[in-house]
């Protein structure tokens, strides 16, 4: 009997978009998981800042965007923890939360590929679950054929064989974030319960004030 699936969707998610909600829909359908996971993250252990909106904040912003779609569920795990998460301990937490006859899945996109060799224990990731590499504009497809003599050839064949062709939607949090700060226009970019929430409670608005 095959094996049920879950994806897990980290991220900064400062804030979340249009574009995530629409490669997650698509992700799960492509691969089948029963669910999607949104984990937003403390801060990227590759950078030395924090996000702009506050954990709270973006937790709200994911509870509104997620909230038409059954299969998307929302998870404080990583922002709970008190130092940065790592990606490797996360799947191992939801692993031990779910039985042994289920995949986990992990979501990133083509954008993240380059930084791979800097994530923790990565080989030991790779080999831990399904890491399925979705497309997205600007970027060129999934391609991982350059990190064979790092990794193995077993470890590049599991990376291609999981490649999902999603919707090329070009958004971006930061793009959201320098219009809201000079005052432009985002409706098309969120849902619209996340823009109300946005405007509401003053987020990414500093640069417009001045």
């Amino acid at each position: 009997m095959a094996k049920r699936k879950i994806a897990l969707f980290g991220g900064t998610f400062d804030p979340v978009h249009l574009g995530h909600t629409a490669v997650a829909a698509a992700a799960a359908e492509h691969i089948g998981a029963e669910k999607i996971i949104f984990i937003p993250a403390k801060r990227s252990p590759l950078k030395d800042s924090f996000p702009e909106a506050s954990g709270d904040d973006r937790l709200a912003m994911i509870t509104l965007a997620i909230a038409d779609n059954k299969k998307f569920q929302l998870s404080d795990y990583e922002l709970k923890k008190p130092e940065p998460g790592y990606t490797l301990q996360t799947v191992r937490q939801f692993q031990a939360e779910f039985s042994s006859g289920t995949s986990i899945c992990w979501l990133i996109g083509a954008d993240s590929i380059d930084e791979l060799p800097y994530w923790y224990r990565i080989t030991e990731l790779i080999d831990a679950c399904i890491l399925c590499a979705m497309f997205r504009a600007g970027c060129k497809p999934p391609d991982f054929a350059k990190f064979t003599e790092s990794w193995g050839p077993k470890q590049v064949e599991k990376l291609q064989k999981n490649v999902i062709q999603t919707p090329l939607i070009d958004i971006s949090s930061t793009e959201i974030r320098n219009r809201l700060a000079t005052g432009r226009d985002v409706t098309n970019m969120l849902a619209p319960p996340v823009a109300d929430y946005i405007r509401e409670h003053g987020l990414y608005q500093s640069k417009a004030k001045n």
